[in-house]
């Protein structure tokens, strides 16, 4: 294979393929909470990001292009003509990316928590900057306080040190790259060429990207249709996972029967 990017794969190989794209800071075990239901009906590729998890960390900066043409190359090296996909935050604006300019290999898509463009530049050059200098640890409490609402939080701090455990662990330079990929993003311009049909989830109490994100992306894309979920912030799959599985199992089910 010549893609860089780590993959953990599960369900019936003969199944349609269902890609599952992480957040910035997180890698494929932000998806274990839907993994065991999606699994029974698709062949789950979950794919760490450059410079995450298990994948290279070429040095950065990163586009989103990049990120995007080298989820092409996976694509390629699995001999699969198309997939459904879904993403949350980062892994979001990658499936925008690639049903935007390869819209043959999207048969339908799945947006979560994210946005079209995630401004000030300045910000993401700021922090990318703070973590080559200082490392994860610098902004781990700012970051893992918007994956999560308090009251989820508090309830369950094993979670947390999980997923915090997890931004930790992601290569410093991985993530900066990653930064500065999101810095310079703007799908605005180009999303309403996407056809697969789109659902657009949002986490009610999400300050990384809140809900006037998820509504923008909803005015872009044809016939793409929002859901909030309430009581969840960034990681709404990890703080809402039932309800986040079954939308996601009600839209590519209806996708099953695509031609």
């Amino acid at each position: 294979m010549t893609t860089r990017l780590h993959l953990t794969v599960d369900g019936p190989a003969a199944a349609p393929v269902l890609l599952l794209g992480s957040s910035l800071g997180t890698a494929a075990a932000m998806w274990e909470p839907q993994v065991s239901a999606l699994a029974q009906r698709f062949r789950v590729i979950r794919y760490d990001h450059l410079g995450h998890g298990r994948s290279a960390v070429p040095p950065g900066p990163y586009t989103l292009e990049l990120l995007g043409r080298e989820l092409l190359r996976t694509l390629d090296d699995l001999d699969a003509p198309w997939v459904h996909y879904a993403g949350l935050s980062l892994g979001g604006m990658v499936g925008m990316w690639l049903a935007t300019y390869a819209p043959d290999r999207v048969r339908r898509l799945a947006l979560l928590c994210t946005s079209a463009s995630l401004g000030p530049p300045e910000q993401w050059r700021a922090r990318a900057a703070t973590v080559r200098a200082d490392g994860l640890p610098a902004i781990a409490d700012a970051v893992v306080a918007r994956w999560f609402t308090p009251t989820f939080a508090a309830a369950r701090p094993e979670v947390v040190a999980t997923h915090r455990a997890m931004l930790t662990a992601t290569s410093p330079e991985g993530y900066a790259a990653c930064c500065e990929a999101i810095a310079t993003m703007d799908l605005r311009p180009d999303i309403g060429r996407v056809a697969a049909p789109t659902l657009v989830i949002a986490g009610a109490d999400d300050p990384a990207t809140p809900v006037e994100h998820a509504r923008e992306i909803v005015g872009h894309i044809p016939r793409a249709r929002l859901a909030v979920v309430d009581a969840a912030a960034h990681l709404a799959n990890v703080e809402r996972p039932e309800q986040v599985c079954r939308l996601l199992l009600e839209h590519f089910h209806e996708g099953r029967g695509d031609g």
